[in-house]
């Protein structure tokens, strides 16, 4: 090509423009569609928060005003004798349920969330050879359940391990769910040339673990935790199969077999009048709320500390491969 049709061809060439970018194109929405989103997510917030707030007020609410004029939002008649008649009567078997709940839930988080880490790390590395074996081996006991008759027996008859603390703690201590979430994190959060730059520097696996995946693997672990910490503290079913003993009565259970005590006071008048001040000493709806309330403030007051970590970890660890 001769010079001058180089010079030609180079001024017929259109300059390159660059190309603008919508912040439809940006954000995937545009204001009334964030709007429509924003007004629905809120909506199913408060739906989610105004049951809470019912039951504080009824377990504010004075019995007899409950009875006169409903339910409401906003009690009709303050009282708190839901929560003194609790605290007078049951104060101390409460506060014993209270101990063994919250041991049995810090204890049985740390297990879990440990056990958890390390069996989710393992089968998340490549250089592991029986990966496969045990991610599928994980996968068919979250699938497929032995039902209650085989732990029942395994927990009293192989383990001996009823009216123990440790019935409340082992059947949860691992969970299959929790190994599936961790095992996808590991795989997206810690990369593999900054496991094997530790190994070339002479790490162990340990050492690895502790001191180079666990701080990149907060998020997830805060996750599993509220998991665990939240199924700890709900549970109750374990306490009616394996606990006798009323000093390893967790909270839970005991505010069920105080919750069915007290419909079963309020529809037997004659079992209510055995008792000192019969039917009118015994708040029905207003306990029953106040029970709910205690079960549940504590977790929901916990809450907000993890929820930075629990969003973030829950997204990554829940992002399919």
């Amino acid at each position: 090509m001769k010079p001058n049709e180089v010079q030609k061809d180079s001024i017929n060439k259109k300059p390159f423009k660059k190309k603008k970018i919508s912040k439809v194109q940006i954000h995937g929405f545009n204001k009334p569609t964030n709007l429509f989103f924003n007004i629905m997510i809120a909506i199913f917030a408060i739906s989610c928060v105004l049951p809470f707030i019912f039951v504080i007020s009824i377990s504010l609410t004075n019995e007899a005003a409950l009875a006169t004029n409903g339910y409401r939002f906003w009690p009709s008649e303050f009282s708190t004798f839901g929560y003194t008649f609790l605290f007078g009567e049951m104060k101390e078997k409460i506060l014993q349920a209270l101990f063994v709940t919250v041991t049995v839930t810090v204890v049985g988080t740390v297990m879990n969330t440990t056990a958890t880490s390390l069996y989710a790390y393992a089968i998340s590395r490549s250089n592991f050879p029986f990966r496969r074996f045990f991610t599928v081996f994980c996968l068919i006991t979250m699938l497929f359940s032995p039902g209650m008759v085989a732990n029942y027996l395994v927990m009293t008859n192989l383990l001996q391990l009823k009216d123990t603390i440790w019935a409340l703690i082992l059947p949860m201590a691992v969970s299959p769910f929790n190994i599936i979430v961790m095992r996808t994190f590991f795989k997206r959060s810690v990369s593999e040339s900054i496991i094997e730059s530790a190994r070339i520097d002479g790490a162990t696996e340990l050492r690895i673990f502790l001191q180079i995946v666990l701080p990149l693997a907060v998020p997830g672990i805060a996750t599993i935790s509220l998991f665990a910490a939240l199924g700890f503290w709900n549970d109750w079913f374990n306490a009616l199969l394996y606990i006798q003993s009323d000093s390893l009565v967790p909270l839970q259970y005991l505010l069920i077999k105080l919750q069915n005590n007290i419909q079963y006071l309020t529809q037997n008048a004659g079992a209510g009048a055995q008792i000192s001040g019969g039917l009118a000493s015994i708040p029905g709806e207003s306990a029953r709320m106040a029970i709910v309330v205690l079960s549940t403030l504590p977790i929901a007051i916990s809450y907000p500390f993890f929820q930075k970590y629990f969003v973030k970890g829950l997204t990554i660890g829940g992002v399919k491969e």
